[in-house]
């Protein structure tokens, strides 16, 4: 196992949540353009990768049904997140309760984003993945730190949060070769609800914050940079 995604993921993520502490001003264009870049980046390595090697198995013909699998999931997902996943930060005000449908359904979204790098051989994902959870972790913490919480506590569920994606980095491993369960036959069907997922996220993430259907030309640099990025990866790895 290439210990250095462990350690990309869950940094990338924990310096994300962090940062709350030492951001004094607002960021919120910045992580704007990182959201589109990872969104688009995803999106493109979705469709040049992900999307082939699930349908190049022989449960090709299933692989629909598990996308669409995906997809509904994350809308599920979202009604408890409530977007923190995409940088959305909402005020909550309710008696200082530990949102617990955000916390959940984040860990569970960052825990099946993990699972597609067991077949990530040439590492094109893992970065776009590491970038995604920057802007989500930054949210999760700025809701705790509007929820009253002290630092260490929110570190505390930051770390959580960010040991997720290597965790599901790690169970995919041991699922796509066998070793745990033995349910290496069923792995292209988790990888098409991965890939659902990933559609449902990257398209959100593109479409959702421009006003009157509109892009910025900042937001279309990020958008044509990740795209490009991900089309030199495919190229140079000999597809």
């Amino acid at each position: 196992m290439e210990i250095w995604k462990l350690f990309i993921l869950f940094f990338c993520a924990f310096f994300g949540g962090a940062a709350i502490f030492l951001v004094k001003s607002d960021k919120s264009q910045l992580l704007k353009l990182i959201l589109s870049f990872s969104g688009a980046y995803l999106f493109a390595i979705t469709v040049l990768h992900l999307i082939p090697d699930a349908y190049s198995g022989a449960d090709a013909h299933e692989i629909g049904i598990f996308i669409l699998i995906g997809f509904l999931l994350q809308v599920f997902l979202e009604q408890f997140s409530e977007g923190v996943e995409h940088g959305h930060i909402h005020k909550h005000n309710e008696n200082h309760i530990f949102p617990y449908g955000i916390m959940i359904s984040l860990c569970l979204h960052a825990f099946l984003e993990g699972m597609p790098l067991a077949k990530d051989h040439h590492n094109e994902l893992i970065f776009g993945i590491a970038l995604h959870h920057i802007p989500a972790a930054f949210a999760l913490a700025s809701i705790l730190m509007q929820n009253h919480y002290k630092a260490g506590k929110i570190l505390f569920y930051i770390i959580i949060f960010a040991l997720m994606a290597p965790l599901g980095f790690y169970v995919s491993i041991g699922l796509s070769n066998g070793t745990i369960g033995g349910v290496e036959a069923y792995f292209n069907k988790m990888m098409g609800i991965v890939i659902g997922i990933f559609l449902h996220i990257s398209t959100t993430i593109l479409f959702e914050s421009s006003v009157d259907h509109k892009v910025s030309k900042r937001k279309m640099v990020a958008v044509l940079l990740g795209i490009s990025i991900a089309l030199v990866g495919f190229y140079s790895s000999g597809h």
